[in-house]
């Protein structure tokens, strides 16, 4: 159990020494800042949302584009990803639990679980990341380069090599139209490094979060008395997770069928 400190008010009343001046009681205070962390997740959403559209939008204008950038994805990766967030959020809403029921031992277990499988996340993300480097899929960068796959692909590739005439009127409207098919595979992966860089930024703030919490479990401030500021992290974690599900097959697996 926590060390339970009591504070007095200017009246004489004991108080919780985590309630702030503001709040009449520790149930005011905890209803206050879930609904705070609810405002902000729905702020986040929008955010996401907005994202998300701009997404379906250019992909609906480029499908086949957009199948050849999600081909370029390590869909394994991805997929151990998601494997890795699931088993997070199951660590979190653990330490939570643990912070209800006054079992501070397991709380810190369970946070630097979720603080483990976090940075593995981001380990994996930051291997994809290097891994476009190597390959030329930088969108930003001048040597950005892709290779075709897929049937009608490899065709329009042979036309402009072997039937085009050298010079020609053909062969330049050909390889001008390889070249735009190029720039639409340009904004899928210019679409993927922001949703996935914003996402994983995400994630180092709630890597942030988890060491604030660590440090506050290891000093025993968490209890079934006090453990909101570990609900309502709770939540911002879910939310991260979250996202990625929906990343995860929009980015890596939609699509992918048209060019097998």
């Amino acid at each position: 159990m926590a060390a339970h400190i009591e504070v007095h008010d200017a009246h004489g009343h004991i108080h919780h020494p985590a309630l702030q001046h503001h709040f009449d009681n520790m149930e005011q205070q905890k209803e206050a800042v879930s609904i705070g962390m609810w405002f902000f997740l729905v702020q986040e959403i929008m955010f996401f949302g907005g994202m998300f559209l701009v997404y379906l939008l250019f992909r609906s204008k480029f499908p086949m584009a957009f199948a050849v950038g999600s081909n370029h994805l390590n869909m394994w990766l991805g997929l151990l990803n998601t494997i890795v967030l699931i088993v997070s959020s199951l660590t979190m809403a653990m330490a939570v639990w643990s912070a209800q029921t006054s079992k501070r031992n397991l709380q810190i277990i369970f946070i630097i679980a979720t603080m483990f499988l976090g940075s593995v996340f981001l380990g994996v993300k930051a291997y994809e990341y290097y891994d476009k480097y190597e390959s030329n899929l930088i969108p930003f960068s001048n040597t950005f380069r892709w290779e075709p796959e897929g049937e009608h692909l490899i065709e329009e590739r042979k036309m402009i090599d072997e039937h085009a005439a050298p010079n020609s009127v053909e062969r330049e409207m050909v390889a001008n139209n390889y070249y735009q098919f190029g720039n639409k595979v340009r904004i899928f992966f210019w679409i993927y490094f922001a949703m996935t860089g914003l996402h994983a930024l995400h994630m180092i703030i709630g890597l942030g979060i988890m060491l604030w919490l660590l440090y506050g479990a290891i000093r025993n401030r968490f209890s079934s008395e006090y453990y909101a500021p570990v609900e309502i992290s709770g939540l911002y974690w879910h939310f991260v997770d979250i996202v990625w599900i929906f990343l995860f097959p929009l980015l890596y697996l939609l699509g992918r069928h048209f060019l097998e």
